[in-house]
């Protein structure tokens, strides 16, 4: 059974270029802020792993939060 997450998360290649005044080629500026989205998993292991593949660390997210709704 699966239930809902909100992931808080950010960019933080983006904060830092936005912090030097300039922008990534790649994502807007938006992200340099915390964005909150949620999804269904069977657990926060799962939601972690969802949310990592569709925003990969190694681009520069990072996530600040996972709880279960």
């Amino acid at each position: 059974m699966t239930r809902p997450y909100e992931i808080a998360l950010y960019n933080a290649e983006v904060r830092r270029l936005v912090y030097e005044g300039e922008h990534h080629r790649q994502y807007p500026d938006s992200w340099a802020d915390t964005h909150y989205i949620e999804i269904e998993a069977e657990n926060e292991a799962k939601a972690t792993d969802k949310i990592k593949n569709k925003y990969p660390p190694d681009r520069g997210f990072v996530i600040e939060r996972v709880q279960a709704l």
